[in-house]
């Protein structure tokens, strides 16, 4: 039989967690287990290899120390890779057993967090050992509390070993949801492989370094894309789209792009339209968006006022004349 126990405290000499995480061992190691602890501070680079890694074990110990509030992070991240990348097959054959030792308020609270996670990744349940501590030697060094720890350590081991079964609880209806949602299905070979990955600095650095390197250079080559005829953007789409007014309609658009300080005037005049960039200082309507969002307009994937009514454009000045934007310019949706 193979225990893994996973230590989420600081390692603080002062931490009474280890002393009961020893008596344990101890237990176990008499009863011929085979019992590895990891101390989660001395290997934060590498948790999403040792959730995947989880799988060689016959049972497991979660311990945190309580300080101020909670498990602490390292014992969160650890869960989260084993929700990424454990296999879930193996999980649900895994007995947990949860140590929390407080030296503040929230002992019961940090064994619920614990035992609640371990549900929802389908393992099962052993009972745990919560304690305060405010006298670390006084703890230390009371028998009775001693037979505690080693009675719940035989508890372990007999809950294995005869793999005693517990009662349905609703939490295993929640995982099956929560599950269902996850899009990524990946075998435990691949889990693993990933889990690597992830733990892998350097690989995760060159990762982001590729990323910002293909991001610069098609953000260059849209630059350069846009250079070829930056003057004309737009223009001839809106000259294509235009619906000449029925009745007399004088109107004068100014639209600002923000992103690239070009701002395109729409000057209507009854059926005659004049369309360029530059300044007007008789603009009925001034608006104020993003080269992204005049696209989209462009392109009919939204309309003048839907833009407004969003917020992904503003405007100010005659409203009425606002409105009549979609009514002179109706773009064909792309």
């Amino acid at each position: 039989m193979r225990i893994h126990i996973y230590y989420g405290g600081r390692g603080l000499i002062e931490d009474s967690n280890l002393y009961v995480l020893s008596k344990i061992t101890e237990v176990l190691e008499e009863l011929r287990v085979e019992v590895k602890r990891y101390n989660l501070y001395e290997c934060k680079n590498e948790i999403a290899v040792l959730a995947s890694g989880i799988k060689e074990a016959d049972g497991v110990i979660l311990a945190a120390s309580v300080e101020w509030y909670g498990i602490g992070g390292l014992l969160q991240q650890f869960l989260d890779g084993c929700w990424l990348y454990a296999d879930k097959t193996k999980l649900s054959n895994l007995y947990m057993m949860p140590v929390v030792v407080s030296t503040t308020y929230g002992e019961r609270e940090a064994e619920q967090n614990l035992m609640k996670s371990w549900e929802l990744l389908g393992g099962s349940l052993c009972p745990g050992i919560t304690a305060y501590v405010e006298n670390q030697a006084e703890f230390e060094t009371n028998g009775n509390y001693a037979k505690v720890i080693e009675t719940r350590a035989e508890n372990l081991y007999r809950t294995i070993n005869q793999k005693i079964k517990a009662l349905p609880s609703s939490t295993f209806a929640l995982k099956e949801t929560i599950s269902g949602s996850v899009p990524m299905e990946l075998t435990p070979q691949e889990s693993e492989q990933l889990s690597k990955y992830v733990s892998d600095d350097t690989y995760v650095k060159k990762q982001k370094a590729d990323i910002e390197e293909l991001s610069q250079l098609f953000k260059e080559m849209m630059d350069r894309t846009d250079g070829k005829d930056s003057s004309q953007e737009f223009i001839r789409n809106i000259k294509d789209n235009f619906n000449p007014p029925k009745e007399d309609i004088k109107a004068i658009f100014e639209i600002r792009m923000t992103d690239n300080n070009k701002t395109l005037i729409v000057d209507v005049d009854k059926d005659k339209l004049n369309c360029y960039y530059g300044d007007s200082d008789y603009a009925d309507v001034v608006a104020t968006t993003t080269r992204a969002v005049v696209n989209k307009l462009v392109n009919g994937r939204t309309t003048f006022q839907g833009a407004f009514m969003s917020g992904e454009l503003t405007a100010k000045g005659d409203f009425k004349t606002l409105r009549m934007f979609d009514q002179l310019f109706r773009f064909d949706k792309l």
